[in-house]
């Protein structure tokens, strides 16, 4: 994949980029995706490359943060390897969903990237205040082969509630129920409580936040497949970081 010439027009005063943090299989011990996380062209965190961005520049803010990640990623990911793209998106930014993905569609065809690797995850943390526009978005991206997620579920506004009016393809479980979960009974109940529900909805489980090699082991013992976190690699500005793999199952192996 490569994307000749892509450039992103912004008409915003925030200017940004993106970071890369790694999303690990374990079952297949490689690298399943990558995260495009926000950041200031000096390394400034999402918080405060957001908090420049007024109301009524969100969703010129929301289409950019999507072309610039089609463009790095389609300059970072080697050609031979099927990896997923996750991009985040704001639902309340979204004011009607086919012509919202017209850039979208635009930036993965000029940089030659597969509609099929890129998966759009929001936030339960964004209070959603029509789930049914919110159910619109996902039909439409849905029908253009796109992958969808909760991210941070389990710490947000809606929670369990959200499952029962729709079914993403994937689930992150917030790092506030993975912290620790190895030595707390109270998280390892609800999040193995979380996992059946997801297995039963034929939903994918990924955990987020991962620090500690315990925590890992834990999860990957209920049935957790995919992971992100500290412990695997931390974000790598405009480029793709080294993951611990291989190593987990050398380490599992001497524990």
């Amino acid at each position: 994949m490569a994307c000749n010439g892509c450039a992103t027009s912004s008409g915003l005063d925030v200017e940004f980029s993106m970071a890369f943090q790694p999303i690990y299989d374990a079952v297949e011990d490689r690298v399943w995706g990558y995260e495009a996380l926000v950041r200031g062209l000096s390394g400034q965190g999402a918080f405060e490359v957001l908090s420049r961005v007024l109301p009524e520049q969100k969703y010129r803010f929301d289409q950019d943060c999507r072309i610039k990640a089609i463009e790095l990623a389609a300059r970072l990911f080697p050609a031979d390897e099927e990896l997923k793209l996750s991009i985040n998106f704001m639902p309340n930014a979204v004011y009607e969903p086919a012509a919202c993905l017209r850039a979208t569609l635009l930036a993965a065809a000029r940089c030659d990237f597969p509609l099929s690797s890129i998966m759009f995850e929001f936030t339960e943390n964004e209070e959603v205040t029509d789930t049914g526009h919110l159910m619109n978005i996902i039909t439409e991206y849905r029908r253009h082969g796109f992958t969808t997620a909760i991210d941070d579920f389990g710490a947000g506004h809606a929670g369990l509630g959200l499952l029962v009016q729709f079914q993403p393809d994937l689930i992150k479980i917030d790092m506030l129920l993975v912290r620790g979960v190895d030595a707390s009974p109270a998280r390892q109940a609800v999040v193995s409580g979380v996992v059946g529900i997801a297995r039963e909805l034929g939903i994918t489980v990924l955990a987020e936040g991962i620090e500690t090699e315990a925590e890992f082991l834990f999860l990957k013992g209920i049935g957790i497949r995919l992971f992100q976190g500290y412990w695997f690699a931390k974000p790598a500005f405009e480029e793709l970081p080294e993951v611990r793999i291989g190593a987990v199952a050398a380490d599992s192996a001497t524990a």
